[in-house]
């Protein structure tokens, strides 16, 4: 068998082999095994029918050694407790038959983590979980260096998804409030933070041979006991931004009235008539119901 190193699933503890062609092997077997059904069925002395025999549980055994891989899976041979090395190209093979091998899949898989309860950096307690896109790149770590990959998987998933939820704040109101306005937050910057988990998840499961392909948040919410608490302050803080708005934009259109009227000459007025004429305005525009106008009547001089 040569070395090889064309596989899609490559490690740093993988060896690559290829198996014979097994269609070739089947022809030399074939006739073979043809021959010694032959010596064993037909009549004849001692020695040809323990010779057929011989042949014959010889060619089964060798039989042994065909297996055939469907794309993107490999198998893993060891030769008497040592590891002889991987095959992962598709297709009919044989190899030596006292090797026991081990199938494993290079397809990727979807992990989905339980929703986990975890305390974001300001301390507010936060239901979240991931979606997890992962495959086995190192098909030696896989078998040899993890019991169970994909339990391993899980569990180290769900402590990664813990260390970033416990570094980030889910919303980015409450990064400006801690001063720090520059770290990501959970709800808004989703693929930083998609970013920051895959390569959290990675550096956990680099030792099992796992290749982590994509993570994402699939779930993000408060904590049921906070949640009502947090829905009236996201609620506040959309009326303070309305408000804010209003304002703006009633000062610019009082500013713009002022200027016309001192521009065109219509009135001339007082500090004390501009005061009541800004605060008249003011009224009008930032009122939700609709204000009612009191027109004064010029009083007539004695």
């Amino acid at each position: 068998m040569n070395q090889k190193s064309n596989c899609n699933a490559i490690g740093t503890d993988e060896i690559i082999i290829s198996g014979s062609n097994g269609w070739l092997m089947l022809m030399i077997l074939l006739p073979v095994l043809l021959l010694a059904v032959f010596l064993v069925a037909t009549p004849g002395g001692p020695i040809k029918l323990i010779g057929g025999a011989a042949l014959l549980a010889l060619t089964l055994f060798l039989c042994k050694g065909f297996f055939t891989l469907e794309p993107n899976q490999a198998a893993v041979m060891i030769f008497f407790g040592s590891y002889a090395g991987t095959v992962c190209e598709s297709g009919f093979f044989w190899v030596n038959p006292f090797y026991r091998r081990t199938s494993v899949s290079l397809r990727i898989n979807n992990w989905n983590t339980p929703v986990l309860k975890v305390n974001d950096e300001r301390g507010s307690p936060i239901e979240i979980a991931a979606v997890i896109a992962w495959r086995v790149q190192d098909t030696a770590r896989a078998v040899f260096d993890v019991e169970s990959t994909l339990n391993y998987l899980q569990i180290q998933s769900e402590s990664a998804v813990r260390q970033v939820a416990s570094s980030h704040a889910y919303d980015d109101t409450e990064i400006a409030e801690g001063g720090r306005s520059s770290k990501k937050s959970l709800r808004t910057d989703l693929d930083a933070i998609a970013g920051l988990l895959r390569e959290s998840i990675q550096q956990h499961v680099d030792v099992a041979g796992i290749a982590v392909e994509e993570a994402k948040i699939a779930h993000l919410a408060y904590a049921p006991e906070i949640a009502n608490a947090m829905l009236r302050r996201q609620q506040a803080e959309a009326v303070v931004l309305a408000r804010q708005k209003l304002v703006d934009g009633a000062v610019g259109m009082v500013e713009v009235a002022l200027k016309n009227l001192e521009d065109k000459k219509i009135v001339s007025l007082t500090s004390d008539q501009r005061a009541v004429l800004v605060t008249n305005m003011m009224t009008v525009l930032l009122s939700e119901s609709g204000a009612q106008p009191v027109i004064q009547m010029a009083q007539s001089t004695q």
